[in-house]
């Protein structure tokens, strides 16, 4: 029989026990609830995390392609999506489109009112749908066109800052399981951002278009007023642009040399016709009116308001007639005085003028013309913008001879031209012995440059 204070002792022991238990399960409790507390705690750092990346990346980038690839990069890692599209609004069209697919390479563009985009475009609702095939407004075409197999979609609307549709997000696929709510809140923060940036970068677009417009019209005043060397600034910028790439210029020096070739000869609007249009060789003092336009190349284009990024147009373009040595003109500069975009002119517009038509001349044997050019090299013309004009493959050469009869040229015989070079075909030219692709190859082009072409 158990005494009662051993009954007494073993009832204090169990109330012991079930308040350690008590205790216990309250703290386990208070653990777990602080578990929640900083998971929720660092899924919301992750989401400002991801936010003030995708704003650092995308602040200061007004090339709208760069633009979107970023953001939708910044999109896909942070809510761990397969893929991301951006489709604009073109509102003239009533299409929604997009130049650029995170795993594709093909412009997609379609009615703005068709599949989950233009649903979301034209209501301004938000789609998460967990199983794209359960869902009769999901298009199947894009991936029966790609293998891709489309599971998980979520796609919110773009707004300006007038509540104005732009365009529309789709992210695809979140890799793990499906797009939860959270991710809704973190796509539709990005998307206030990304609208901003997509605006400017869109508005800077119109405003480059607008000023490549002004100076292609520019451009092209000159060969409307002088018919017998129509084309020659539009020659002369493609194969600057080709000795440019050639020397691996970047994408903004590039667009520089463009704008500079077509407007280096714009001085010769004030040129008077009577010497302009003169159809012998010139005398000493007409030659010296027609020099004058590098000078009044120069004094139009300072009138002109360049943005910062473009000043260097007017110095290139206004020292194509510049030479090493100091022999050029308007003001006599040399070697390192000279900007690399006006050396590069300097050489493309030689060429053009020796192997074109003008009022005293037809087209020089190729022989001649690079002579002329070898002969000039180190003291009028810098020795590697010549070596690397040389490189020129045959079949750019070619489009940019016949700049304006690139209907009629042959595509096989730009297929057979395109391994070769400006310099291979000098030497082969020159040779004594030939072999037959060789014999080939100088028939084709020479056919070409030639323009026999052309007596079909």
């Amino acid at each position: 029989m158990v005494s009662p204070s051993k009954m007494e002792e073993s009832k204090k022991q169990k109330i012991s026990k079930m308040q350690t238990m008590k205790t216990s399960n309250n703290a386990n409790s208070k653990l777990d609830h602080l578990y929640k507390k900083i998971e929720t705690l660092q899924e919301e750092s992750e989401r400002l995390t991801s936010i003030i990346s995708t704003a650092k990346s995308i602040s200061n980038e007004l090339n709208l392609d760069t633009l979107l690839l970023k953001i939708m990069k910044e999109v896909r890692r942070a809510l761990h999506a397969d893929r991301c599209t951006i489709f604009l609004f073109d509102e003239e069209k009533q299409e929604l489109w997009s130049k650029l697919a995170l795993g594709l390479e093909e412009e997609i563009r379609f009615p703005a009112n068709k599949g989950l985009a233009g649903h979301v475009c034209q209501t301004g609702e938000i789609l998460n749908i967990p199983d794209a095939y359960k869902d009769t407004r999901f298009n199947p075409e894009i991936d029966k066109k790609t293998g891709y197999k489309t599971k998980s979609i979520l796609t919110i609307p773009i707004y300006n800052k007038f509540h104005d549709v732009i365009g529309v997000f789709q992210v695809l696929n979140k890799k793990g399981g499906t797009f939860t709510k959270q991710d809704e809140e973190l796509l539709s923060a990005i998307s206030s951002i990304a609208a901003t940036s997509i605006e400017n970068a869109q508005l800077y677009e119109e405003q480059k278009k607008s000023f490549v417009s002004f100076i292609e019209t520019l451009s092209s005043t000159l060969d409307t007023r002088d018919y017998i060397t129509a084309g020659h600034s539009r020659r002369v910028t493609l194969y600057a642009l080709e000795i440019g790439r050639l020397i691996k210029l970047g994408p903004h020096a590039l667009e520089v040399l463009r704008y500079a070739a077509l407007l280096h000869d714009i001085g010769k609007i004030g040129i008077p016709e009577v010497v302009l249009f003169k159809d012998r060789r010139l005398s000493q003092d007409e030659y010296e009116i027609i020099k004058g336009h590098a000078q009044l190349t120069k004094n139009i284009l300072k009138k002109i308001h360049f943005q910062k990024e473009f000043k260097n147009i007017v110095a290139i373009a206004a020292t194509h007639h510049e030479r090493l040595d100091g022999s050029g003109y308007p003001e006599g500069l040399t070697g390192e005085q000279i900007p690399l975009g006006g050396k590069i002119i300097a050489l493309a517009d030689v060429f053009d003028a020796l192997t074109s038509r003008r009022q005293y001349q037809d087209r020089l044997d190729l022989e001649k013309v690079i002579d002329v050019i070898d002969k000039e090299t180190g003291t009028s013309f810098e020795p590697f913008v010549v070596y690397n004009f040389k490189l020129i493959p045959l079949n750019r050469l070619i489009k940019i001879l016949e700049y304006g009869h690139t209907e009629e040229i042959d595509p096989f015989d730009l297929k057979k031209l395109r391994d070769y070079t400006l310099r291979e075909i000098v030497d082969i030219r020159t040779k004594a012995t030939k072999t037959d692709e060789e014999i080939e190859i100088e028939n084709i082009f020479m056919r070409y440059y030639l323009r026999q072409y052309r007596e079909k």
